[in-house]
Protein backbone atom coordinates (compact mmCIF):
# COMPACT_ATOMS: atom_id res chain seq x y z
CA UNK A 1 0.00 0.00 0.00
CA UNK A 2 1.23 3.30 -0.82
CA UNK A 3 0.60 6.53 1.02
CA UNK A 4 1.51 9.80 -0.43
CA UNK A 5 0.83 13.30 1.37
CA UNK A 6 -0.87 15.70 -0.72
CA UNK A 7 1.54 18.16 -1.13
CA UNK A 8 3.27 15.07 -3.68
CA UNK A 9 0.15 15.08 -5.83
CA UNK A 10 2.43 18.19 -7.65
CA UNK A 11 4.77 15.59 -8.98
CA UNK A 12 1.83 13.57 -11.35
CA UNK A 13 4.05 11.91 -12.92
CA UNK A 14 5.77 9.88 -9.67
CA UNK A 15 2.09 9.37 -8.13
CA UNK A 16 1.09 7.70 -12.06
CA UNK A 17 4.12 5.53 -11.92
CA UNK A 18 3.29 4.57 -8.39
CA UNK A 19 -0.03 3.47 -9.47
CA UNK A 20 0.72 1.48 -12.23
CA UNK A 21 3.75 -0.34 -10.74
CA UNK A 22 2.03 -1.01 -7.48
CA UNK A 23 -1.22 -2.25 -9.24
CA UNK A 24 -3.07 -0.79 -6.10
CA UNK A 25 -4.31 2.63 -5.26
CA UNK A 26 -2.41 5.23 -3.67
CA UNK A 27 -3.59 7.05 -0.83
CA UNK A 28 -2.91 10.29 0.08
CA UNK A 29 -3.10 12.37 3.16
CA UNK A 30 -3.69 15.87 4.17
CA UNK A 31 -2.02 16.51 8.28
CA UNK A 32 -1.88 12.82 8.73
CA UNK A 33 -5.35 11.55 7.80
CA UNK A 34 -6.24 10.20 4.65
CA UNK A 35 -8.36 13.05 2.16
CA UNK A 36 -7.93 10.81 -1.14
CA UNK A 37 -7.24 7.91 -3.28
CA UNK A 38 -5.79 7.66 -7.04
CA UNK A 39 -6.00 4.64 -9.06
CA UNK A 40 -4.75 3.37 -12.60
CA UNK A 41 -8.02 2.94 -14.41
CA UNK A 42 -7.39 -0.99 -15.04
CA UNK A 43 -7.32 -1.08 -11.39
CA UNK A 44 -10.56 0.91 -10.97
CA UNK A 45 -12.15 -1.17 -13.96
CA UNK A 46 -11.15 -4.49 -12.31
CA UNK A 47 -13.06 -3.45 -8.97
CA UNK A 48 -16.23 -1.72 -10.00
CA UNK A 49 -16.71 -5.43 -12.11
CA UNK A 50 -16.13 -6.87 -9.04
CA UNK A 51 -18.71 -4.80 -6.93
CA UNK A 52 -21.04 -4.96 -9.88
CA UNK A 53 -20.66 -9.22 -9.75
CA UNK A 54 -20.85 -9.65 -6.37
CA UNK A 55 -24.26 -7.01 -6.90
CA UNK A 56 -25.58 -9.75 -8.90
CA UNK A 57 -24.97 -12.30 -6.67
CA UNK A 58 -26.75 -10.95 -3.68
CA UNK A 59 -29.72 -10.02 -5.68
CA UNK A 60 -30.00 -13.66 -6.83
CA UNK A 61 -30.04 -14.67 -3.35
CA UNK A 62 -32.34 -12.33 -2.72
CA UNK A 63 -34.11 -13.22 -5.38
CA UNK A 64 -34.15 -17.34 -4.23
CA UNK A 65 -34.55 -16.76 -0.54
CA UNK A 66 -38.14 -15.03 -1.65
CA UNK A 67 -39.41 -17.30 -3.75
CA UNK A 68 -38.76 -15.39 -6.94
CA UNK A 69 -37.21 -18.37 -9.03
CA UNK A 70 -38.92 -20.71 -11.97
CA UNK A 71 -37.92 -23.81 -12.54
CA UNK A 72 -35.30 -24.60 -15.16
CA UNK A 73 -36.06 -27.22 -17.46
CA UNK A 74 -39.91 -26.59 -17.51
CA UNK A 75 -38.78 -22.70 -18.49
CA UNK A 76 -36.76 -24.00 -21.35
CA UNK A 77 -39.15 -26.48 -22.06
CA UNK A 78 -41.47 -23.79 -22.80
CA UNK A 79 -39.01 -21.62 -24.64
CA UNK A 80 -37.92 -24.05 -26.74
CA UNK A 81 -41.52 -24.52 -27.70
CA UNK A 82 -42.44 -21.09 -28.32
CA UNK A 83 -39.27 -20.41 -30.61
CA UNK A 84 -39.99 -23.73 -32.37
CA UNK A 85 -36.72 -25.84 -30.91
Amino acid sequence: MQIVPMRDLKNTVEIERLCSESGEPVFVTKNGYGRLVVMDIDYYERTMRKIDEAHLVNKGIEDYESGRVINGKKSLAKLRKKHGI
